[in-house]
């Protein structure tokens, strides 16, 4: 695929060289670059993807997306490559890769399950019940990744690197999966790993006070926030009986500031799943639709 093509929906880039030569891969690990990839180098939180721009040309990388200036003024490799600078790493390594892989979310019904506690649980229910209905079912996941009853191999972490993720679905694509179900982790949606995702549901599971460390999150409310981005990514439908404000922002707006009851969260609605948060006065509330189709 042409480079250019790959670029498509990324914002104040700056790029130097040729935007036209094709690239067969896409990594974001040096060892494992070959002829006429595309290297992003992401900074992560023990190591910077910087530090092996040379190693990844050295191999036969191409191009490279690098968010760090700086750091390529330590390069001896980098005339060699076409060079793009973003804002965010993180953010270009999902847009390219499923730019790359066709889009594939967009060919089959995307289900995102967030929460605290509940996702894995969550998934396999619902995995379960479409596939009572004859569907074929993907599932991304903490424990195991499955086309149908087929493994994907188990996994390392509960959301994968963007990557990877655009990988399994493009996967899916080819074995007409008509529904993936997957978990989608408050580190996931921070550090860009669903960007770009097309979801048509929204699942918030429940909320408690985890994952705070200099690691994860500052802070409750960035946790607490960093779930919601979530709702944003879902599709809005437009159905009267259906308010397309997500309950998730309802809840922002009004439970951080002391507002938010139960009463008033079910006057908010929702397309969007959602049951059982806990945040500290907070102990219990529930969506009342009555009913919500997989099939809208």
């Amino acid at each position: 695929m042409e480079l250019k093509k790959i670029l498509i929906g990324l914002d104040n880039l700056k790029a130097k060289g040729n935007l036209d030569i094709d690239i067969k891969n896409i990594e974001c690990d040096s060892r494992k670059v070959t002829k006429d990839t595309l290297f992003v180098a992401i900074t992560g939180y023990d190591v910077d993807g910087h530090d092996f721009i040379d190693d990844a040309i050295n191999n036969g990388a191409t191009a490279v997306i690098v968010e760090n200036v700086e750091k390529l003024r330590d390069s001896k490799k980098m005339n060699n490559a076409t060079i793009i600078v973003t804002d965010n790493s993180r953010h270009a390594l999902a847009i390219a890769s499923c730019n790359f892989y066709d889009n594939p979310s967009r060919k089959f019904k995307l289900i995102g399950i967030t929460g605290t506690k509940g996702k894995t649980t969550t998934t396999y229910m619902i995995k379960t019940l479409l596939e009572a209905q004859g569907k074929k079912v993907g599932l991304i996941g903490t424990i195991e990744n499955f086309i149908g009853e087929d493994s994907l191999g188990e996994s390392d972490r509960t959301t994968p690197e963007s990557l990877e993720l655009q990988r399994y679905f493009a996967k899916m694509c080819e074995n007409k999966v008509e529904y993936v179900v997957m978990e989608v982790s408050s580190q996931a949606l921070k550090l860009h790993r669903v960007d770009g995702c097309d979801f048509d549901v929204g699942v918030f599971t429940n909320f408690s006070k985890e994952h705070i460390s200099e690691k994860e999150h500052a802070d409750i409310e960035e946790y607490f926030n960093s779930k919601l981005k979530l709702f944003d990514m879902c599709k809005k439908v437009e159905n009267e009986n259906i308010n397309l404000f997500s309950v998730a922002h309802y809840i922002t707006d009004n439970y951080i500031s002391g507002n938010i009851t139960k009463n008033n969260l079910i006057e908010a609605n929702s397309s969007s799943i959602c049951s059982s948060v806990y945040f500290d006065k907070l102990e219990y509330f529930y969506s009342e639709n009555d009913k919500y189709s997989l099939e809208q």
